[in-house]
């Protein structure tokens, strides 16, 4: 999959298959200073969207890297540290839902990591404790940056969100852009989605096969898994898209490893150009 890159690149089909209004009346925006720390640099940027024809406010964190550096997603995979964000010492915050976009895989020095290159934005779901009044958000922003070597990076970032619409709807229309990336609810009636799950945690020889269905046109499939703080190892594909379907299998590295899994809440997250989704699933 091709890394993200978000100016100018609207995908507008999708969007409007999300309910995301990309123009007109109900956009508004603001935006923090650019924060530079190693190889990178982040802001915070803020714009209220319209989704389902009801006005949203949502914040982002965006984060451009020098070419060649890299950064993780919430599973980072074989190596790396998973972004973190503290928004102690917010006001008028009652909570702040960070949306992860589909992220892609690339190889490191001991692996296969998970994350995103060149430029990210994780879009987030702002409830303030009092509506109509300014929210103002400081967040301490932990992440790692890989080129050969993970290096933890933290940033502070601050912004106050208006009670009231700007004028500029520019990083409103980024973050519409953005939350068209961050993977849909699985449905019953749309592709991606999970076709079957062959799990077997227990015993010598452990296994998790998951067979997905795409659209058999789709491009840049792939299946990532997150269980929280609980490591999952990168998932392989057993072969290319073959008549909408594709197999993936978790290689465990001990029966420990699986072991672990049991009973844990696990997110699959179906990765394509043409769309992705999220579904959740017990491990038994």
């Amino acid at each position: 999959m091709s890394a993200l890159l978000f100016r100018h690149t609207v995908p507008l089909a999708l969007a409007a298959s999300l309910g995301i209004a990309l123009s007109g009346a109900g956009l508004a925006a603001v935006s923090s200073p650019w924060v530079a720390s190693t190889n990178s640099q982040a802001r915070l940027i803020s714009g209220t969207v319209e989704i389902d024809g009801k006005p949203t406010l949502l914040a982002g964190v965006q984060m451009r890297m020098d070419p060649g550096w890299k950064t993780y997603w919430k599973n980072p995979g074989d190596s790396g540290v998973p972004p973190g964000f503290n928004w102690s010492g917010s006001k008028n915050l009652k909570s702040a839902e960070v949306l992860y976009p589909a992220p892609q895989r690339f190889a490191d020095g001991s692996g296969t990591a998970i994350g995103y290159s060149q430029e990210v934005v994780f879009p987030v779901k702002v409830t303030p404790e009092r509506e109509g009044e300014p929210v103002e958000l400081k967040l301490t922003f932990d992440y790692g940056l890989c080129m050969d070597l993970c290096i933890p990076n933290e940033t502070s970032l601050s912004l106050t969100l208006p009670a009231g619409a700007t004028e500029d709807p520019g990083e409103a229309l980024l973050l519409a852009d953005v939350l068209a990336r961050v993977p849909r609810p699985e449905a019953p009636d749309a592709l991606p989605r999970v076709g079957n799950i062959d799990a077997r945690l227990g015993g010598p020889e452990p296994h998790l096969k998951v067979e997905v269905l795409f659209d058999p046109k789709a491009t840049g499939t792939d299946l990532f898994i997150s269980a929280g703080r609980v490591f999952v190892p990168v998932p392989k594909s057993l072969g290319p898209v073959a008549e909408g379907r594709q197999g993936f299998e978790v290689p465990f590295g001990s029966a420990k490893e699986a072991e672990a899994l049991k009973g844990k809440s696990l997110t699959l997250t179906l990765v394509s150009d043409q769309g992705s989704s999220e579904t959740a699933w017990t491990a038994e």
